[in-house]
Protein backbone atom coordinates (compact mmCIF):
# COMPACT_ATOMS: atom_id res chain seq x y z
CA UNK A 1 0.00 0.00 0.00
CA UNK A 2 1.19 3.25 -0.58
CA UNK A 3 1.30 5.78 1.87
CA UNK A 4 1.44 9.38 1.13
CA UNK A 5 3.94 11.35 3.25
CA UNK A 6 1.18 14.16 3.78
CA UNK A 7 -1.06 12.08 5.76
CA UNK A 8 -1.56 13.19 9.10
CA UNK A 9 -0.65 9.39 10.56
CA UNK A 10 2.28 8.52 8.33
CA UNK A 11 4.56 7.80 10.96
CA UNK A 12 1.76 5.47 12.84
CA UNK A 13 0.58 3.75 8.97
CA UNK A 14 4.08 2.38 8.30
CA UNK A 15 4.71 1.38 11.12
CA UNK A 16 1.14 -0.49 11.17
CA UNK A 17 2.63 -1.96 7.55
CA UNK A 18 6.10 -2.95 9.03
CA UNK A 19 4.53 -5.02 11.23
CA UNK A 20 1.79 -6.72 8.39
CA UNK A 21 4.85 -7.37 6.27
CA UNK A 22 6.65 -8.95 9.04
CA UNK A 23 3.66 -11.02 9.72
CA UNK A 24 3.73 -12.12 5.90
CA UNK A 25 7.09 -12.80 6.19
CA UNK A 26 6.57 -15.23 9.20
CA UNK A 27 8.69 -12.60 11.90
CA UNK A 28 5.73 -11.46 13.65
CA UNK A 29 2.58 -13.32 14.64
CA UNK A 30 -1.32 -12.47 15.07
CA UNK A 31 -0.81 -11.15 18.28
CA UNK A 32 1.93 -9.13 18.25
CA UNK A 33 -0.14 -6.92 15.80
CA UNK A 34 -2.74 -6.65 18.55
CA UNK A 35 -0.02 -6.19 21.46
CA UNK A 36 1.28 -3.31 19.11
CA UNK A 37 -2.11 -1.82 18.73
CA UNK A 38 -2.22 -1.86 22.40
CA UNK A 39 0.75 -0.08 22.89
CA UNK A 40 -0.16 2.69 20.29
CA UNK A 41 -3.24 3.86 22.28
CA UNK A 42 -0.74 4.63 25.45
CA UNK A 43 1.13 6.81 22.77
CA UNK A 44 -1.86 8.72 22.01
CA UNK A 45 -1.90 9.34 25.92
CA UNK A 46 1.42 10.23 26.38
CA UNK A 47 1.56 12.69 23.29
CA UNK A 48 3.46 10.59 20.87
CA UNK A 49 6.87 11.48 22.33
CA UNK A 50 9.80 11.01 24.76
CA UNK A 51 8.13 12.41 27.95
CA UNK A 52 11.29 13.69 30.76
CA UNK A 53 10.42 10.46 33.04
CA UNK A 54 11.01 8.02 30.11
CA UNK A 55 14.38 9.90 29.54
CA UNK A 56 15.23 9.88 33.32
CA UNK A 57 14.71 5.87 32.83
CA UNK A 58 16.46 5.80 29.74
CA UNK A 59 19.69 7.23 31.00
CA UNK A 60 19.05 4.77 34.10
CA UNK A 61 18.98 1.95 32.12
CA UNK A 62 22.30 3.09 29.96
CA UNK A 63 23.92 3.64 33.49
CA UNK A 64 23.00 -0.33 34.66
CA UNK A 65 24.26 -1.25 31.03
CA UNK A 66 27.50 -0.01 30.81
CA UNK A 67 28.34 -0.92 33.88
CA UNK A 68 27.15 -4.37 33.53
CA UNK A 69 29.26 -7.22 33.12
CA UNK A 70 27.82 -9.45 30.73
CA UNK A 71 24.88 -7.51 29.36
CA UNK A 72 22.24 -9.06 26.75
CA UNK A 73 19.66 -7.22 24.68
CA UNK A 74 16.31 -9.79 24.20
CA UNK A 75 14.65 -9.66 20.87
CA UNK A 76 11.30 -10.71 20.03
CA UNK A 77 8.99 -10.88 16.44
CA UNK A 78 7.91 -7.02 17.29
CA UNK A 79 10.93 -5.58 17.82
CA UNK A 80 12.89 -7.09 14.96
CA UNK A 81 10.17 -5.82 12.32
CA UNK A 82 10.39 -2.20 13.92
CA UNK A 83 13.82 -1.82 15.61
CA UNK A 84 16.14 -4.26 14.24
CA UNK A 85 19.02 -1.45 12.91
CA UNK A 86 18.66 0.58 16.57
CA UNK A 87 19.19 -2.93 18.63
CA UNK A 88 22.08 -4.17 16.80
CA UNK A 89 23.52 -0.22 16.87
CA UNK A 90 22.82 -0.34 20.65
CA UNK A 91 24.54 -3.77 21.27
CA UNK A 92 27.37 -2.46 19.43
CA UNK A 93 28.33 0.43 21.63
CA UNK A 94 27.27 -1.02 24.86
CA UNK A 95 28.57 -3.74 24.25
CA UNK A 96 25.93 -6.48 24.38
CA UNK A 97 24.87 -9.93 23.46
CA UNK A 98 21.70 -10.50 21.12
CA UNK A 99 19.51 -13.12 21.85
CA UNK A 100 15.85 -13.87 20.13
CA UNK A 101 13.63 -15.12 22.98
CA UNK A 102 9.95 -15.58 21.34
CA UNK A 103 6.23 -16.56 23.06
CA UNK A 104 5.35 -18.34 19.88
CA UNK A 105 8.20 -20.24 19.62
CA UNK A 106 9.18 -22.08 15.98
CA UNK A 107 12.45 -22.94 14.85
CA UNK A 108 11.78 -21.67 11.20
CA UNK A 109 10.51 -18.28 13.23
CA UNK A 110 14.05 -17.98 15.44
CA UNK A 111 15.92 -18.41 12.17
CA UNK A 112 13.81 -15.73 10.35
CA UNK A 113 14.41 -12.99 13.36
CA UNK A 114 17.51 -13.71 12.91
CA UNK A 115 18.48 -13.02 9.63
CA UNK A 116 16.83 -9.68 9.89
CA UNK A 117 19.33 -9.00 12.86
CA UNK A 118 22.21 -10.57 10.66
CA UNK A 119 20.82 -7.88 7.95
CA UNK A 120 21.15 -5.22 10.25
CA UNK A 121 24.29 -5.94 11.15
CA UNK A 122 24.37 -7.91 13.61
CA UNK A 123 27.30 -10.48 13.80
CA UNK A 124 26.62 -12.87 16.40
CA UNK A 125 22.95 -13.81 17.40
CA UNK A 126 22.10 -16.21 20.24
CA UNK A 127 19.10 -18.16 20.67
CA UNK A 128 19.13 -20.33 17.72
CA UNK A 129 20.43 -23.08 19.50
CA UNK A 130 18.88 -23.29 23.54
CA UNK A 131 20.69 -24.94 26.48
CA UNK A 132 18.91 -23.38 29.58
CA UNK A 133 15.48 -22.92 31.35
CA UNK A 134 14.64 -19.75 33.12
CA UNK A 135 13.01 -21.55 35.93
CA UNK A 136 9.31 -21.39 37.35
CA UNK A 137 8.17 -20.03 33.83
CA UNK A 138 6.34 -23.00 31.83
CA UNK A 139 5.98 -21.24 28.16
CA UNK A 140 8.49 -21.25 25.60
CA UNK A 141 10.28 -18.10 26.75
CA UNK A 142 11.73 -19.97 29.12
CA UNK A 143 14.03 -21.70 26.24
CA UNK A 144 17.27 -19.31 26.60
CA UNK A 145 20.98 -20.03 26.22
CA UNK A 146 23.64 -20.23 28.84
CA UNK A 147 25.67 -17.73 27.11
CA UNK A 148 22.59 -15.37 26.74
CA UNK A 149 19.73 -14.20 28.90
CA UNK A 150 20.67 -17.22 31.14
CA UNK A 151 23.62 -16.35 32.25
CA UNK A 152 23.53 -12.49 31.93
CA UNK A 153 23.12 -9.86 34.96
CA UNK A 154 22.05 -7.13 33.14
CA UNK A 155 18.56 -7.62 30.52
CA UNK A 156 16.94 -5.58 28.15
CA UNK A 157 13.60 -6.55 27.18
CA UNK A 158 12.14 -4.18 24.73
CA UNK A 159 8.30 -5.58 24.38
CA UNK A 160 8.62 -7.69 26.59
CA UNK A 161 5.99 -10.63 28.05
CA UNK A 162 5.16 -10.04 32.15
CA UNK A 163 5.76 -13.52 33.32
CA UNK A 164 9.51 -13.77 31.69
CA UNK A 165 10.32 -9.94 33.35
CA UNK A 166 9.06 -11.17 36.82
CA UNK A 167 11.21 -14.61 36.17
CA UNK A 168 14.18 -13.02 35.10
CA UNK A 169 14.24 -10.54 38.32
CA UNK A 170 13.89 -13.47 40.34
CA UNK A 171 16.78 -14.68 39.03
CA UNK A 172 18.75 -11.39 40.81
CA UNK A 173 19.00 -10.03 36.76
CA UNK A 174 18.54 -6.08 36.40
CA UNK A 175 15.91 -6.20 34.08
CA UNK A 176 14.89 -3.18 31.84
CA UNK A 177 11.84 -3.25 29.87
CA UNK A 178 10.59 -0.64 27.43
CA UNK A 179 6.29 -0.66 27.29
CA UNK A 180 4.27 2.16 26.62
CA UNK A 181 1.85 0.41 29.41
CA UNK A 182 3.15 2.03 32.39
CA UNK A 183 0.53 -0.28 34.71
CA UNK A 184 1.06 -3.04 32.98
CA UNK A 185 2.93 -6.43 34.90
CA UNK A 186 5.85 -5.88 33.10
CA UNK A 187 6.46 -2.00 33.82
CA UNK A 188 5.54 -3.27 37.29
CA UNK A 189 8.24 -5.66 37.55
CA UNK A 190 10.92 -4.76 35.89
CA UNK A 191 14.17 -3.06 37.90
CA UNK A 192 13.93 -0.12 35.29
CA UNK A 193 10.69 0.27 33.42
CA UNK A 194 10.97 2.56 30.06
CA UNK A 195 7.64 3.93 29.20
CA UNK A 196 8.39 5.11 25.65
CA UNK A 197 8.28 3.78 22.46
CA UNK A 198 11.00 1.11 20.98
CA UNK A 199 11.95 3.29 18.05
CA UNK A 200 12.39 6.27 20.48
CA UNK A 201 13.65 4.87 23.27
CA UNK A 202 16.42 2.57 21.82
CA UNK A 203 18.50 5.25 20.04
CA UNK A 204 17.82 7.76 23.55
CA UNK A 205 19.81 4.63 25.64
CA UNK A 206 22.06 4.19 23.29
CA UNK A 207 22.81 8.42 23.55
CA UNK A 208 23.72 8.33 27.05
CA UNK A 209 25.35 4.93 26.85
CA UNK A 210 27.83 6.75 24.51
CA UNK A 211 28.02 9.49 27.54
CA UNK A 212 28.30 7.68 30.20
CA UNK A 213 31.27 5.32 29.38
CA UNK A 214 33.05 8.40 29.38
CA UNK A 215 32.02 9.08 32.74
CA UNK A 216 31.99 5.88 34.84
CA UNK A 217 31.38 8.06 38.18
CA UNK A 218 28.20 9.64 36.67
CA UNK A 219 27.12 5.66 35.68
CA UNK A 220 27.89 4.77 39.04
CA UNK A 221 25.69 7.79 40.89
CA UNK A 222 23.10 7.35 38.38
CA UNK A 223 22.39 3.32 39.13
CA UNK A 224 22.70 3.92 42.69
CA UNK A 225 20.44 6.85 42.98
CA UNK A 226 17.50 5.44 40.52
CA UNK A 227 14.40 5.42 42.01
CA UNK A 228 11.58 3.35 40.03
CA UNK A 229 8.78 3.84 42.23
CA UNK A 230 9.00 7.62 42.03
CA UNK A 231 9.58 7.51 38.18
CA UNK A 232 6.42 5.62 37.79
CA UNK A 233 5.29 8.32 39.81
CA UNK A 234 6.55 10.76 37.77
CA UNK A 235 4.99 8.89 34.21
CA UNK A 236 1.71 8.93 36.22
CA UNK A 237 1.53 12.38 37.14
CA UNK A 238 2.71 13.16 33.16
CA UNK A 239 -0.33 10.90 32.43
CA UNK A 240 -2.60 12.83 34.33
CA UNK A 241 -0.85 16.08 32.81
CA UNK A 242 -2.11 15.03 29.45
CA UNK A 243 -5.09 13.65 30.14
CA UNK A 244 -6.31 17.36 31.83
CA UNK A 245 -5.38 19.38 29.04
CA UNK A 246 -7.20 16.90 26.60
CA UNK A 247 -9.98 17.10 28.55
CA UNK A 248 -10.26 21.25 28.23
CA UNK A 249 -10.32 20.83 24.28
CA UNK A 250 -8.26 22.67 21.74
CA UNK A 251 -7.43 26.41 22.51
CA UNK A 252 -8.62 28.88 20.46
CA UNK A 253 -6.62 31.16 18.23
CA UNK A 254 -6.56 34.79 18.84
CA UNK A 255 -7.74 36.78 16.67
Amino acid sequence: MKIPRSHPRYTSLMTREKLVRAWKAGIAVPEGLIAHGRGEAFDYLLGEETSAPALVAEKAAAAFLVRANDPVISVNGNVAALAAPEVVRLARTIPAKIEVNLFHRTQDRVNRIARVLRRAGAKEVLGLRVDARIPRLESRRALAQKAGIYGADVVLVPLEDGDRTEALVRMGKVVISVDLNPVSRTSRMATIPIVDEVTRALPNVEKFVRELREDPEEAARIARTYDKAGNLRAVYSFLNWRLRNLSRGPRKRKR
